[in-house]
């Protein structure tokens, strides 16, 4: 019988073979993992397992005996050397994967080979080399939400639920947990951390990753993945757990136990039950995922997320700090800008430092010093980064040594990293600053370390560890005693050919080899009658005897012999350094991080000295004061001396708090926006800034609102998606905040998106008096400065000529009254004909439009007797009867829309 397309669930597993029944009982053990299962040189995968490989990897899909009732099972597999390649593809994909290994070998098997399951692959557990972003932290997250009772009894909604968050990278050693107040929080911190894999536990039966057989067709997750809450985001990897390891106790348990500590205090998480809960399950996972492959982590740490300058979402995706808003790639972001860093360290630790930049003034302090020390001692700099361009990745060294699964080559690598430390040092003997200083004095015993690794393994070694060639000579007596008696067989096996040819007289012997025979004597058909009698006679071929002799097979057995020995002593060994070089692991990581920053800022000054920079001066005050800026990512786009600098002066002496910015498209509006809080970023980041000078007060977050988007997904128009983003803004923003705003109001009619820009440009000034810059294309809001004492015009400015006009990109005191948007249209290529009928049109609206030039505040307009602002009804953009056209749509002088926007009306 064949039936390819079989359930596992429907089988009567006693009608299996006994392979097939091994099989079932450990998948049972792993239901939500996709099963490889070692057998001979490939790992292969049966029933939906093999159909999901087959689709899933674009692999054959083949079938096996499962059985005189059964007939043939689907099954697919993949070569064992391919394990790396082919798990990569699959975890990319979402899925977990149990690896179950022959644990013996056929010769040692008495009955089934013995096998066991000895590492769990899941997306946020990876550590090999292979399946991870060099430059880029894989995070393990874990979730706890408070308990619905005891939410209820503190008066809290949905929206406002508290949260317990965790997450761990086990290939770099970071462990960090936290409590968040309310769901917008925890959604933020995932946004920023995009963790590979979530955790949240639930109360669900036999919890799975995905229903990956009925429904991944359709890219349907498990229906007990709607356990997750709707507000999380849906484009994460979750895994469901259970309850247990989440609970307070266990996991309060779980940390002590792992640390072997007897309180949390020092941890600071004591008194944070949703923060104790989130740790202690996500290191009950690592537990059940990683077996006796244990990663070790740095200590836990706990932080809050407002002791940090927040940037949610959307403001990291129009600052473009990690990846373009265009096609989500690094080229073009900030990061791409800033990161002239020496190592994947390095690296990881820039785009940290970037995505959560500091608000303690003595933290970016000693940033800042260390950059300006290295920028200004060039050799300094030049010398170290040199030396940092020569030390691997110590970080994740340290956690395939830890975990067991580090081969010759990663300690070699190490070694060589560890020995650049006293140079390192020595570099920076005489340095001040507080970055540097941490690298003055590196441990001894990794120095020893360095050294007893060189000493030992040979310079280049294999990747395998079970071919040999990886100790040197002189480090085991054994070794090098079995070593010198193989040698000396090869040796006379190589001058066998001679001696014997001078013995017999034969000058045609040769001394062959095959795999069926091994070594042999080959003497022709036509001489074999000369073979001596010690001769044995082996294999008759048309051409030639082949013949064996007592001594050739000793000798060959002991050469082959040797070298399995001589490939299980070096194993051996290397187990044993491998565990050695494990116990020095917390002082290789601290070593690491302190490299890692000193990389960074390297790298920051690197890129202040090439694109002059200066640094900026840190007040706990409001004030924003930038001396002619630069976007930093613009600037290195164009050629040298193209980028025009401009000046912005906010929430200090005589500077107002909202600054009013009109201007033409193209003209540098946004990018004028997007580098004021870029510097503020990277001024609290600990960087130097592209200015002339730079003085800046902490801010407490950063609020962007640049482009249109919309979210077709859950039926939000562009317009929907604009308003919500402004809302969380005007909701969130406090003195200390610094709010960039470009084109609010512009997906709706012409005097709704008027009125609404006009009302958040106004409570922005008066209610929240945040540092702001409002970039807007409604000339009207230039009267709010005559308003508000806090608020202030300025245009970006253009050079007008008969034909065209010429962007200037310098923003000026004063307000725009044009847009010039026929004239970028123009520019864009549209049709002469249709740029010339856009011409007349906008004559025939400027002739007969009555559209109020301005809105003003009811109680100004009673101050200015004789005047009253009016406002038309929004009925028709055009004012002028057109062939057609069966009458004029009619202005209502009636409507006030000062008194409107009164909030005391």
């Amino acid at each position: 019988m064949t039936n390819l397309a079989l359930n596992s669930s429907q089988i009567d597993r006693n009608a299996l073979t006994p392979m097939l029944q091994h099989y079932m009982g450990v998948k049972d053990r792993y239901s939500h993992a996709v099963l490889l299962y070692r057998m001979g040189d490939f790992f292969e995968t049966f029933f939906e397992d093999a159909q999901l490989v087959s689709r899933e990897l674009e692999l054959v899909l083949t079938g096996r005996d499962g059985g005189k009732t059964l007939g043939r099972i689907p099954m697919a597999g993949i070569p064992h050397h391919a394990l790396d390649r082919y798990a990569r593809q699959l975890v990319a994909k979402g899925f977990s994967i149990a690896i179950c290994d022959q644990v013996e070998t056929a010769a040692q098997a008495q009955g089934l080979v013995k096998r066991e399951v000895t590492r769990v692959l899941t997306p946020g557990t990876v550590i090999e080399a292979g399946m991870l972003a060099a430059k880029q932290n894989n995070f393990l997250a874990a979730i706890v939400a408070a308990d619905p009772s005891h939410q209820k009894s503190n008066g809290n909604s949905k929206g406002n639920k508290k949260w317990g968050l965790a997450f761990a990278d086990i290939s770099t050693g970071e462990f960090m947990t936290t409590q968040l107040a309310n769901t917008e929080q925890l959604v933020q911190e995932l946004l920023r951390l995009q963790p590979a894999e979530v955790l949240f536990p639930t109360d669900a039966p036999n919890p799975n990753l995905f229903d990956s057989y009925s429904n991944y067709d359709d890219k349907k997750r498990s229906p007990q993945l709607d356990a997750i809450p709707p507000e999380l985001p849906d484009f994460l990897c979750y895994t469901l757990r259970s309850q247990t390891s989440f609970l307070l106790v266990e996991a309060k348990q779980k940390i002590m136990t792992t640390y072997k500590v007897r309180s949390l205090e020092g941890f600071g998480c004591a008194s944070l039950s949703l923060a104790i809960r989130a740790a202690g399950g996500l290191l009950e996972y690592l537990d059940s995922t990683q077996k006796d492959l244990k990663a070790p982590l740095h200590n836990l740490t706990t932080y809050t997320v407002t002791d940090y300058l927040i940037l949610d979402h959307q403001t990291r995706r129009n600052l473009e700090i990690t990846q373009t808003v265009r096609d989500g790639t690094l080229a073009g972001s900030l990061l791409w800008a800033l990161d002239c860093t020496s190592t994947s360290m390095g690296s990881r630790a820039l785009r940290r430092w970037l995505l959560q930049p500091l608000k303690d003034t003595q933290q970016i302090s000693d940033r800042a010093d260390t950059v300006a020390e290295l920028f200004q001692h060039h050799n300094l700099r030049k010398n170290l980064r040199a030396l940092l361009h020569e030390i691997y990745d110590i970080e994740r060294l340290c956690s395939r040594i830890g975990a067991g699964t580090a081969n010759a080559r990663d300690l070699v690598a190490l070694a060589d990293s560890l020995s650049k430390l006293t140079d390192v040092a020595d570099l920076l003997a005489k340095a001040e600053s507080p970055y540097l200083k941490t690298l003055q004095s590196p441990p001894l015993e990794l120095a020893e370390l360095a050294n007893f690794l060189s000493d030992t393994l040979i310079d280049s070694p294999p990747i395998y560890l079970t071919e040999g060639n990886i100790i040197r000579d002189g480090v085991s007596p054994q070794i090098d005693q079995i070593r010198q008696q193989s040698a000396a067989d090869v040796e006379w096996l190589a001058t066998l050919e001679k001696t014997e040819r001078e013995r017999t007289g034969i000058n045609t012997l040769k001394v062959g080899y095959n795999k069926a025979f091994g070594y042999y004597l080959s003497i022709s058909r036509g001489k074999s009658d000369q073979a001596p009698d010690d001769y044995i006679r082996k294999q008759t071929l048309t051409n030639e005897e082949r013949f064996i002799t007592p001594e050739l097979k000793e000798r060959e057995a002991r050469i082959l012999n040797a070298k399995a020995e001589i490939n299980q002593l070096e194993y051996d060994l290397f187990v044993q350094l491998r565990s050695q070089a494990a116990t020095h692991i917390t002082a290789m990581r601290s070593v690491a991080r302190d490299l890692a920053a000193a990389d960074a800022l390297a790298s920051l000054a690197e890129v202040a000295n090439k694109y002059d920079y200066c640094r900026p001066e840190i007040t706990s005050d409001r004030t924003i004061n930038i001396q002619n800026g630069r976007h930093p990512v613009v600037e290195q786009s164009l050629p040298s001396g193209f980028f025009v600098p401009n000046s912005a002066r906010l929430g200090c002496t005589q500077a107002p708090d909202l600054i009013i910015l009109t201007g033409p498209n193209m003209s540098g509006k946004s990018i004028y926006l997007r580098q004021v809080g870029l510097i503020q970023l990277m001024a609290q980041v600990g960087s130097f800034v592209p200015a002339q000078s730079a003085t800046l007060g902490i801010s407490d977050r950063i609020f962007t609102r640049v482009g249109a988007v919309d979210d077709l997904a859950t039926g939000q128009s562009t317009f929907m998606v604009e308003m919500n983003e402004t809302a969380n803004i005007l909701n969130h923003a406090q003195d200390h905040s610094l709010v960039l705003l470009d084109e609010i109001g512009r997906g709706t009619s012409t005097f709704d998106g008027m009125a609404i820009a006009w009302s958040v440009a106004e409570h922005i000034a008066k209610q929240i008096q945040a540092r702001a810059i409002f970039a807007t294309h409604y000339h009207e809001l230039n009267e709010l400065a005559s308003l508000l004492t806090n608020v202030t015009n300025f245009q970006v400015t253009v050079k007008e000529l008969e034909d065209e006009i010429i962007f200037l990109h310098q923003v000026q005191p004063g307000g725009a009254d044009r847009s010039y948007g026929i004239e970028v249209g123009r520019l864009a290529g549209l049709p002469p004909a249709v740029i010339a009928r856009a011409k007349q049109v906008l004559e025939q609206i400027a002739r007969n439009s009555h559209i109020a030039t301005g809105l003003r505040r009811g109680s100004s307009a009673k101050a200015t007797k004789g005047k009253k602002n009016q406002a038309k009804s929004q009925l028709s953009i055009f004012e002028t009867s057109m062939e057609g056209s069966a009458s004029h749509n009619q202005a209502n002088p009636d409507l006030d829309l000062d008194s409107a926007t009164d909030p005391d009306n």
